[in-house]
């Protein structure tokens, strides 16, 4: 990754439905425009989201979808409406964002959660895509969202055991997001927070079967905890507000935009058959294999999308 560096403009933009999106401008002022599309849904950006492109290439945007990061209102408030949070919405809110600035196109780069809202947004808009870098490549399908909340409790079966019994009898008929999504609005702060811990400690037990896989340190904090599982959880039980294999539907029109995906052998959250699907039907896209990663990557994994953002960035 490129040296820190701090943004050389900040705002808070005002997209409506209450919201107010925080973004921030880092690298050349006059470079080539870059946007960073972080993952979760939930998870924010952080200081590292400023590395990735060539400062002194790249006018970078990085900022905080709706919901979490400093962006506001948050998902964890008390009285927290996730109505208007959709991926409509972030598109939306992408569009806002590239006309305040004044870009016409840019590069994307999206990571896990950001690969299926970098799709959508370049398959809605393919004029202002300029070339998309996918990292840890998801599509919000409601076969993928199976396999991670269910389907994977097969490679994980004591893990698999404490998420499903954490919830109580009276949900225990309806889909483990379903019933998660429900808990996490609780108006009980208790049954929130206990819900939103098992949510993360399933988290932490699928996203890979590397060797040394670490828990995210970030779900120590129980406000990002309850920020993060309700932001997942509303979007996964809606099937990510997209139709059914909408992203694989709709490869073709991402053809002839430049695009690289990376994706880790180990990444057993989000099995590689899914860029690898998506790559025989986006004709102007690669896709890289690592064999040592998993989601969250690895030495070798981080060398192969710098790679690529140098390549096609």
């Amino acid at each position: 990754m490129f040296a820190p560096l701090d943004p050389f403009e900040t705002g808070m933009l005002d997209v409506g439905d209450g919201h107010h999106i925080y973004w921030e401008l880092c690298g050349a002022p006059d470079g080539i425009p870059a946007i960073v599309l972080h993952g979760g849904p939930g998870s924010g950006c952080t200081e590292n989201s400023r590395r990735y492109f060539d400062p002194a290439r790249f006018r970078i945007l990085v900022f905080d979808q709706r919901g979490c990061g400093r962006s506001r209102p948050l998902a964890s408030d008390p009285d927290a409406d996730l109505s208007a949070n959709t991926t409509q919405h972030l598109i939306e809110d992408i569009e806002r964002l590239r006309d305040h600035i004044g870009v016409d196109r840019w590069s994307i780069l999206g990571l896990s959660w950001g690969t299926t809202l970098g799709l959508a947004y370049a398959q809605a808009h393919p004029e202002h895509a300029r070339s998309l870098v996918l990292v840890s490549v998801t599509t919000g399908s409601r076969k993928e969202i199976e396999w991670i909340t269910e389907g994977v409790g097969r490679i994980f079966p004591r893990e698999w055991e404490r998420f499903t019994n954490a919830v109580p009898p009276s949900l225990r008929s309806l889909r483990p997001v379903d019933a998660y999504a429900i808990l996490l609005l609780d108006p009980d702060p208790a049954v929130r927070d206990q819900a939103a811990t098992e949510w993360c400690a399933w988290e932490d037990a699928h996203v890979s079967l590397a060797p040394g896989n670490q828990p995210n340190p970030r779900f120590a904090d129980p406000a990002f905890r309850l920020r993060f599982a309700r932001l997942v959880t509303h979007y996964w039980s809606h099937d990510c507000f997209l139709g059914e294999d909408q992203v694989l539907r709709e490869a073709h029109r991402l053809n002839g935009i430049p695009g690289a995906m990376v994706h880790g052998r180990y990444d057993v959250s989000s099995p590689l058959e899914t860029p690898w699907e998506l790559s025989k039907r986006w004709t102007s896209s690669r896709l890289s294999v690592i064999d040592d990663a998993g989601h969250r990557g690895s030495d070798a994994f981080r060398d192969a999308f710098m790679d690529a953002l140098i390549a096609i960035g």
